[in-house]
């Protein structure tokens, strides 16, 4: 268990805090591209790591992501004009580029009354806060740390999928990120939560209850597998967690063991918005490049996590939520399903955001089956001390994790997972 004090320090992300200041040392995810479907349209409203911010795309196509609200008088930027690459304000149209250089000041005069010339001098001394932007995987990341420590783009696999064998959405969670994440790196819990046939003991999950879990540090944060006895053979579910919040699990298997019609690979991006609010990048790709992702695979999909047509709100939020009890259905509960409550997304969410706003993990009793989550702890509170000294944290350069993979697997009794799927772990894009 942490200590209060301990789990502060993990949870809390706004400017100036350890962990807050952590993540601002790697690009994360600001917001999907199709937020921003096209030029000089509309600006976005985002919140990062306790941030407010405006998202827009100029008229090159680029992205600019600029502080909330406009340095002369504080006028909010989400109203501003988006025209001629850069963001207006409509209180008294001084106007910022994408870098957050101001670029024209109509109200002002010089003390003569004349109009300023072009090149007005307190134009070059007022800008407006910005963070730089790159897009890939249909995705806008951001890097909001100092500009000297900026580490390369990312490069997950994901991203260089090409789009027809990828898909991704985003839903937002009313909890604290780390809540959010520990539930991804945590194996065990699938054979519970996400168990909707019972009584059918010919499933992998259901055969054995109790995995054994083997974890490896790597150089950007850990790999591990959990290995459940299935008859004469394992079934190894190989995931790998990158620091600070990203999560790659193996959607190759169907439940009885046979080989998915569409074999995938999935994970989550996982974006602080405040202490008590969480994007997650919900991501797929093709396990064989030669079986493309069809937009009626990535629907069923969708639906089949509880974000499907009807289950996700315009802000993103969930129609099952806490208020509604994530429309439980008891019988369902006693006759068919562990939970009772439909979609793999509502079951986890029913779970993470049931804990509270801010987990109190002082009062836990960890087992054998959270040792992925302990490490990811030791490794988040070694990335807070290297930050701290300027040092780079595990996990900001994607050299480290550029050529990985996760799959799940049937693999011999007695063999070593990490010799049987080698071939399977390494990148095919």
């Amino acid at each position: 268990m942490l200590t209060p004090e301990e789990n502060a320090r993990l949870t809390r992300v706004s400017p100036g805090t350890p962990m807050g200041e952590l993540f601002r040392r790697y690009w994360i995810a600001a917001a999907l591209s199709s937020e921003l479907p096209e030029p000089d349209g509309a600006p976005i409203r985002l919140r990062l790591l306790g941030e407010d911010l405006i998202g827009f795309r100029d008229t090159t196509g680029a992205v600019g992501l600029v502080d909330a609200f406009c340095p002369h008088r504080r006028a909010p930027m989400f109203f501003g004009r988006n025209e001629d690459c850069g963001l207006r304000c409509v209180y008294h149209g001084w106007k910022f580029d994408r870098t957050g250089a101001c670029v024209d000041m109509p109200s002002l005069r010089q003390s003569s009354g004349q109009a300023p010339p072009p090149d007005l001098l307190f134009k070059t001394k007022v800008s407006i806060g910005a963070y730089p932007t790159h897009e890939a995987g249909g995705v806008v990341w951001t890097y909001m740390g100092p500009p000297a420590l900026q580490p390369p783009l990312p490069d997950f696999e994901f991203l260089r999928t090409p789009a027809t064998h990828r898909y991704i959405s985003k839903s937002v969670e009313d909890c604290n990120w780390l809540q959010a994440l520990e539930g991804g790196i945590d194996t065990s819990h699938s054979s519970f939560t996400h168990n909707n046939d019972i009584h059918n003991k010919g499933l992998v999950r259901n055969a054995d209850t109790a995995p054994v879990l083997e974890v490896e540090r790597t150089g950007y944060g850990f790999r591990y597998a959990g290995i459940r006895q299935v008859g004469s053979e394992q079934y190894a579910r190989v995931y790998h967690y990158v620091m600070p919040a990203t999560q790659f699990r193996g959607f190759v298997l169907d439940w009885d063991g046979t080989i998915r019609e569409t074999p995938t690979l999935r994970g989550h991006f996982w974006v602080p918005i405040d202490d008590e609010t969480t994007a997650t990048y919900n991501f797929m790709w093709a396990y064989d490049p030669a079986i493309p992702l069809t937009p009626e695979y990535n629907r069923q999909s969708e639906t089949n996590s509880g974000r499907g047509p009807g289950d996700v709100l315009p802000d993103f939020r969930m129609r099952k939520n806490l208020a509604n009890d994530y429309e439980i259905d008891r019988l369902l509960q006693k006759t068919k399903t562990f939970t009772g409550i439909t979609g793999l997304h509502s079951q986890d969410y029913a779970v993470q955001e049931g804990m509270g706003a801010i987990c109190d993990r002082s009062r836990e009793h960890l087992g054998t089956t959270d040792r992925a989550i302990i490490t990811a702890r030791q490794l988040l509170f070694e990335a807070l001390e290297a930050a701290a000294t300027n040092a780079t944290p595990c996990g900001a350069d994607p050299a480290s994790f550029r050529d990985l993979r996760p799959v799940d697997l049937m693999i011999p009794a007695g063999v070593r997972w990490q010799d049987a799927l080698a071939r399977d772990l390494a990148a095919k894009f």
